[in-house]
């Protein structure tokens, strides 16, 4: 009897204890809630363009509200520099732009990656043999995490880890959170969150060396929701991915009220335009306000060791440089170089139409923070030492300026990193050698350079860019998304803009140019996709059935381009003074539209097009003059192909060519012996 009066104790108190618990977590009934559909895990490069009225519609160039603000984040956050900790609340306020009920959220928990091996992340490094740029992989106690605990109007919710590309179960980057309330088809709800997260050891864009503070992906941020018409949905979908190892990242346009407090001897930068003096607090620590509207992203910094920061006025945008003491000089590279990218890529695009911008020089041994960018916030590359006008200082100026385009590819055209990168890194790629090239060498060489002809020349970037572009073989289309593909990022970057160099060859700089004005005209705070940028690019142009052949050649796919002068032989005609020529073409990859010259022994020449896609051509000439050499590509328009060296030929051997080669390695060779010696 009293056993069974304890088993009837203890299920009513399990009965109280479930009802608790079901009226703080509200778990939805399954059968009601089936959810919206995810993105699917091969999504990659859109053909189908946006609708005209997609995010929005077109945004005005100024004014309140550049973006549809669909989420605004409030988050007060502090730092432990000792312990490398965070702690915050976060209000993330979110606005549901489809007309269906929404009874579950997505938030990115991406300082998860660095939680253990078993994430997504690590798990590609290890079956992809690869590491992230150095390989680096956290030391004991050096991994980073992300706990959270989520309310919506006092009441707490459950959530999941979700794993929509078929990651390992252990990964926790990604959670879906079911909601006490449902969200109204253009209602709003407002979820509170409290967040602690300890920062790696510096990999992968974020963490800490010492008192350096890079503080990236380290908020619970909400999935996209997207409508038909937008990025080839065609119905509303949440597009959320786990944080792969080659990703970055996607997210709605907001607002941010970020309060971040450290300890008074650390300096702050931060994402948006600071508000105020720090307000110091009765432990000793400060809170650094800073606030902006029409991003998507939040990334900040926190340092004792910083020196005085470098300031400059460029406009209306205030420019700040971030560094120790021994970056002194890098600083004062990317303090100009971020200013010269602030001219060129307003004047190439549209106006820069923030009020800030801040660049962060990692310290020694943090490399791994650099090069990154977020939304007015940089960082860039530093060497202590290095001297103007040295290959380091050059490669310093080439990340400033291209961590800077991403503001305006990957920041205010905000495309998709997980399933588009190429609208991102390929295209910022393309217009970071642009800049490079047209403005030629940013510092002066050193004197003992300008004593060699032809060493303080502009660098060829766009053909140091073909060249590391998989050009025979290529497998990964640049318009594969970031994590299916096998040859990693290096393509992403090289092949694409080697493709957009050619498509300016065959169309004009001038239409290339128009192009993308009125892409980015037209698809600022809008998340635009391949397909998008395919239209901006036709329409300026006027060359619609060129541009579709090459995205669908070369950015949906990845075809070889392989043209070459096979055969060129001339003979007298019998009892003619006539000599009669014979030009054999072959092609042994994608067609590609081709300029042909032929040259003649009286000095006359021809000029021809090739321009189907036959695998060979044979042409005839009875002239009174024999050829004498052909050359295809005689522009230089297809950086493309496989090998610019059987572009041309001549009826008859010439050594000419062979031994100017030889007469310059001899004389390279003879002056690096002289510099040897002089040593």
């Amino acid at each position: 009897m009293f056993t069974r009066l304890v088993c009837l104790v203890l299920l009513a108190l399990t009965a109280l204890t479930a009802a608790s618990q079901a009226e703080i977590f509200k778990i939805p009934d399954p059968d009601l809630d089936p959810g919206l559909p995810l993105a699917p895990p091969t999504a990659a490069a859109v053909t189908t363009p946006s609708a005209p009225a997609a995010w929005g519609g077109p945004r005005p160039a100024q004014g309140e509200a550049l973006s549809e603000r669909v989420v605004q984040y409030a988050i007060d956050v502090s730092l432990d520099p000792e312990r490398h900790l965070l702690s915050g609340r976060e209000q993330l306020t979110w606005r549901n732009r489809s007309s269906q009920p929404v009874r579950s959220v997505y938030l990115h928990l991406y300082l998860n990656a660095f939680r253990d091996a078993g994430s997504t992340f690590f798990t590609e490094g290890r079956q992809q043999h690869a590491g992230f740029r150095s390989g680096m992989l956290p030391g004991p106690g050096e991994w980073g995490s992300i706990d959270i605990t989520v309310r919506q109007g006092g009441t707490r919710l459950p959530y999941s880890f979700v794993h929509p590309d078929g990651g390992p179960s252990t990964d926790r980057t990604l959670v879906r959170v079911d909601l006490a309330a449902p969200v109204a088809g253009g209602a709003s709800t407002t979820l509170d969150i409290g967040f602690a997260a300890r920062l790696p050891r510096i990999v992968a864009r974020t963490g800490y060396f010492g008192s350096f503070h890079l503080v990236g992906q380290w908020f619970p941020k909400i999935a996209v929701l997207e409508l038909p018409g937008e990025r080839g949905a065609t119905a509303v979908r949440w597009n959320a991915h786990e944080f792969h190892m080659n990703s970055e990242f996607y997210a709605d346009f907001g607002s941010y009220d970020v309060r971040i407090r450290v300890p008074r001897d650390y300096q702050v930068g931060a994402t948006g335009v600071r508000q105020g003096a720090p307000q110091p607090m009765p432990d000793g620590s400060l809170v650094h306000h800073y606030r902006q509207d029409d991003v998507h992203d939040f990334a900040w910094t926190a340092d004792r060791r910083f020196a005085a920061p470098l300031r400059a006025r460029w406009q209306d945008v205030d420019v700040t440089v971030l560094y120790h003491p021994e970056m002194a000089d890098s600083a004062r590279r990317a303090l100009a170089s971020s200013q010269a990218a602030l001219d060129y890529f307003g004047r190439k695009l549209g106006p820069y139409p923030y009020r800030s911008l801040t660049v962060v020089i990692p310290p020694l041994n943090a490399g791994e923070a650099g090069g990154m960018e977020y939304p007015t916030f940089i960082t860039g590359d530093g060497n202590a030492g290095a001297a103007d006008g040295s290959i380091t200082a050059a490669n310093e100026d080439a990340t400033t300026i291209h961590e800077f385009g991403h503001n305006y590819f990957y920041g205010i055209l905000a495309s998709n990193e997980f399933e588009e990168p190429m609208l991102d890194e390929g295209v910022n790629e393309y217009w970071q050698n642009r800049m490079l090239a047209e403005r030629g060498p940013a510092l002066p060489a050193p004197a003992w350079a300008r004593l060699v002809r032809g060493l303080n020349a502009p660098w060829p970037w766009a053909d140091f860019e073909r060249s590391l572009a998989p050009l025979r073989t290529p497998t990964d289309a640049p318009g594969a998304n970031a994590w299916q593909r096998i040859d990693g990022l290096g393509p992403i970057y090289a092949r694409t803009a080697t493709v957009l160099r050619d498509i300016e060859a065959q169309i004009g700089t001038a239409a290339l140019d128009a192009g993308f004005r009125l892409f980015y005209t037209r698809w600022r705070f809008r998340h635009p996709s391949v397909a998008d940028l395919r239209e901006a690019l036709a329409e300026a142009s006027g060359q619609r059935a060129y541009i579709e052949a090459m995205f669908a050649r070369q950015i949906y796919r990845s075809a070889a381009v392989d043209d070459a002068v096979e055969a060129l032989y001339s003979a007298r005609l019998p009892g003619s003074a006539l000599y009669e020529s014979t030009l054999v073409l072959r092609r042994r990859g994608a067609a590609v539209p081709q300029e042909v010259v032929i040259r003649f022994a009286d000095g006359s020449s021809e000029r021809l097009r090739w321009d189907d896609d036959d695998s060979f051509k044979r042409y005839h000439w009875r002239r009174a003059a024999p050829a004498v050499s052909a050359r295809i590509d005689p522009d230089r328009q297809h950086a493309l192909d496989v090998n610019k060296f059987d572009d041309s030929r001549t009826s008859a051997p010439d050594g000419r060519a062979s031994r100017h080669w030889s007469v310059q390695a001899a004389t390279l060779f003879q002056l690096l012996l002289a510099l040897i010696a002089s040593v």
